[in-house]
């Protein structure tokens, strides 16, 4: 049976690529995305389908999740990819309103859509939650001198990645014992709209985490943190 795949934020960038690399393994993969015209370009372009989905809109997250039961009654893999960056400003002058708009779309979206979500992804004999975290996340590394992030100041983007990991941390133990696994991975510094197109990585590699945890066989890891090399320390 094929299985059925969601990835948010889907349009362009990591997103879109994990669609691809999901799409090219034989998954049905539904892009999902704010912009109902960039949805449906990136879904033409791919040759799949998409749903309308904003993680900061209770009723779009509402409707995005009857929708994918009413087309196809479960879900296999939900990608939580959708976010944003915020600014780059140092702890002592970031805006609670920066801080609050990061946390609307990077940590209370993957609730709000995880929850929406998660009857259907029951339904599922194997069911895989891919939250897309990232390194600037980890508190080991983040607070090592020695480690080239030490560098990295900023205050909004970096925290709600953290609370991101630890959501995953809590999902995994409530789904302990099923059949589904939650997982964060963190594709890497790669050029996207999100920091301008800086990162030495390209969306097509950022993407190669995401897919291979959504792929995750019964005997995989569940409420961990993975780069392309392994376990990422939280």
């Amino acid at each position: 049976m094929t299985r059925i795949a969601l990835v948010t934020g889907a349009n362009k960038g990591i997103g879109f690529e994990t669609v691809r690399e999901l799409l090219a393994r034989g998954v049905n993969a539904v892009i999902g995305a704010r912009s109902a015209e960039r949805g449906a370009a990136a879904a033409a372009a791919l040759g799949t389908t998409f749903v309308r989905l904003d993680v900061t809109d209770a009723a779009s997250v509402d409707s995005a999740a009857k929708q994918i039961e009413a087309e196809h009654g479960v879900l296999d893999i939900l990608v939580n990819n959708a976010a944003i960056g915020g600014t780059y400003d140092g702890p002592s002058t970031t805006s609670l309103d920066t801080m609050r708009d990061v946390f609307e779309s990077n940590v209370f979206g993957v609730v709000a859509v995880t929850n929406a979500f998660l009857p259907l992804i029951r339904r599922s004999p194997a069911g895989r939650i891919v939250n897309v975290s990232s390194e600037v996340g980890s508190l080991t590394k983040m607070g090592d001198p020695n480690d080239d992030l030490w560098q990295l100041g900023a205050l909004a983007y970096p925290v709600s990645k953290t609370a991101l990991n630890m959501v995953t941390v809590q999902y995994a133990k409530e789904l302990h014992g099923t059949p589904i696994k939650v997982n964060a991975v963190t594709p890497g510094y790669c050029a996207t709209d999100l920091n301008g197109h800086s990162g030495p990585r390209t969306a097509a590699q950022g993407a190669q985490i995401a897919t291979r945890l959504a792929l995750l066989d019964s005997g995989g890891p569940t409420g961990a943190f993975f780069d392309d090399n392994g376990t990422v320390p939280w």
